[in-house]
């Protein structure tokens, strides 16, 4: 079943055997976007170290470099969220016009709602009203920014909750919580959305405040048409169906977007799609079933990792790539054919639809489109290749 091609001229005669159109599948590849994150660029670590390279971004600047050189290989990351206070900057207004000669323009702020000391409590949750008060004017300093900047959104992740029985009130944390987020929300522009985050744990230990996907998307149902819920891959037990989620939230018409990465354990912020390809190609066969004209759900779609073993920007491009393949194939899927087989009740020869699907592969159509705008047909090696890491090393120790 397995289909290993070496020629894109192959590839094409063998989907529309196969009752798929070739060309729409490379519009739709074409059309997809991945915004890349500030601090992927930079250094990063674990929780008993930061393991420096010498190539990593230290500024907002030259995070914008990198993530120029990013664009300029994949031709589908024109956009960089930014973190603050790890962004913040005197002069957003040069930081876009910097970003537009780049070819790039900002996307969504990142508000930090984890790192001061006066946050051991909590932030919106916390029982202090000068705490609450303290992060709320936080969040409405990023929103100035995101204005400034003209994103599109606000990704929200708390890390408030609790780690022992009786430490807190669970229900009054909740409104505390929407009591800040109504006020928030009445405060957004039209054409800002706020994207709601949730994680399972980490670092309170008993209970976390927006844990999953119900708690996330009851608050934005409440918050109303401004909120939505952003899925992180990496923020789930292990075991849990990710594409069930996606599923029922673009049902629900709440999905908003996607921070990938990827995770074994806990939040590993590793390369997505590095160790669970299938779910990822799973995922984009379910946002294929809730967008429309055959293409994933209009939502966006960021990468969420921070390196610390792997050259930064050389991680970016193989998110970037596993994102496009596992997309791609999804893409393959045979859905009139699938739906005959769910219909038939014909259980394996549903599933096969999908495993043939997955096990095409869909490296040459990735190539031809790269190289007819101009682009290497592997961004991974041109990098590699280019000599820039070395520079950037030289330059930046």
């Amino acid at each position: 079943m397995s289909m290993q091609l070496t020629s894109y001229t192959a590839l094409e005669s063998a989907l529309n055997a196969r009752g798929l159109n070739a060309s729409e599948i490379r519009a739709a590849v074409r059309a997809l976007k991945i915004e890349t994150p500030s601090w992927g660029y930079a250094n990063g670590g674990t929780r008993f170290e930061v393991f420096k390279h010498p190539a990593a971004a230290r500024t907002i600047w030259e995070k914008i470099d990198d993530a120029a050189v990013v664009q300029e290989l994949t031709g589908v990351c024109p956009t960089v969220a930014v973190h603050i206070p790890w962004d913040k900057t005197d002069d957003w207004a040069g930081v876009c016009r910097y970003a537009q000669e780049k070819g790039l323009t900002i996307g969504a702020v990142n508000p930090n709602l984890f790192q001061d000391k006066e946050y051991m409590l909590g932030t919106l949750c916390n029982p202090s009203a000068a705490v609450r008060k303290q992060a709320m004017a936080h969040m409405f300093d990023c929103l100035d920014i995101a204005k400034t900047v003209g994103s599109p959104a606000i990704s929200l992740w708390l890390a408030d909750g609790t780690n022992y029985p009786g430490q807190d009130d669970i229900r009054a944390r909740r409104q505390r919580l929407l009591d800040c987020l109504q006020e928030y929300c009445a405060a957004l522009p039209d054409s800002i959305t706020l994207l709601i985050e949730y994680k399972l744990f980490e670092p309170a230990f008993y209970h976390t405040d927006i844990a999953d996907w119900g708690a996330s998307y009851s608050l934005a149902t409440i918050l109303g048409p401004k909120a939505k819920v952003l899925v992180d891959t990496g923020h789930h037990a292990p075991g849990t169906n990710i594409e069930y989620i996606v599923a029922w939230l673009l049902a629900l018409e709440k999905l908003g977007g996607f921070h990938f990465n990827c995770r074994n354990y806990a939040d590993d912020d590793l390369i997505v799609g590095s160790s669970q390809p299938y779910q990822l190609f799973a995922i984009f066969h379910e946002l294929i079933n809730g967008g429309a004209a055959g293409r994933a759900a209009d939502v966006a779609y960021m990468l969420d990792q921070s390196h610390y073993l792997e050259n930064k920007i050389e991680a970016i491009l193989q998110s970037v790539q596993n994102v496009q393949i596992a997309y791609a194939k999804a893409l393959c899927v045979n859905r009139q054919a699938l739906a005959a087989a769910q219909q038939a009740g014909d259980v394996l020869g549903a599933h096969r639809q999908l495993q043939e699907a997955f096990e095409t592969d869909v490296r040459p159509l990735l190539a031809a489109i790269r190289e007819e705008e101009g682009r290497p047909a592997d961004p991974f090696a041109a990098f590699r290749a280019s000599g820039i890491a070395e520079k950037l090393a030289a330059a930046r120790s």
